[in-house]
């Protein structure tokens, strides 16, 4: 399985990445959407509202299971991406290039408590 060593990672299966612009942008690891198994819908309602860090910004809806999806840092969520909105299968197919899911204005400078590197996420996950 690949993580990615330039994302943070959540213990819920999120990543984070920042850009160069201050924004950050998160999705799911590839290890959940092998969990999840084929997504065929995405919901994000929360675009607009800031979010304390852990609040659930969304869910990911699999055929067989819904997951709740959680704010891996607190700000404002700005977007979401409107190519899984038609294509949900982009979180199977690409978790961490075209299938990531929100773009979010961090509240902060962004705190790394919590948060993961790929080598820690691997040995949480067993991979």
């Amino acid at each position: 399985m690949n993580f990615p060593a330039e994302l943070s990672y959540t213990e819920d299966h999120e990543w984070i990445r920042i850009e160069d612009d201050g924004t950050a942008v998160v999705g799911i690891t590839e290890f959940a959407q092998n969990e999840l198994g084929d997504i065929i819908f995405i919901d994000v309602n929360t675009v607009g509202q800031s979010l304390a860090k852990g609040d659930v910004f969304g869910a990911v809806e699999a055929v067989k299971t819904v997951s709740d999806l959680f704010l891996p840092i607190e700000g404002e969520v700005l977007e979401l991406n409107p190519a899984i909105e038609k294509s949900p299968e982009l979180l199977n197919s690409d978790p961490y290039g075209d299938g990531w899911i929100i773009r979010l204005k961090p509240a902060s400078a962004v705190e790394q408590d919590g948060l993961l590197t790929a080598d820690a996420y691997r040995d949480l996950v067993g991979a």
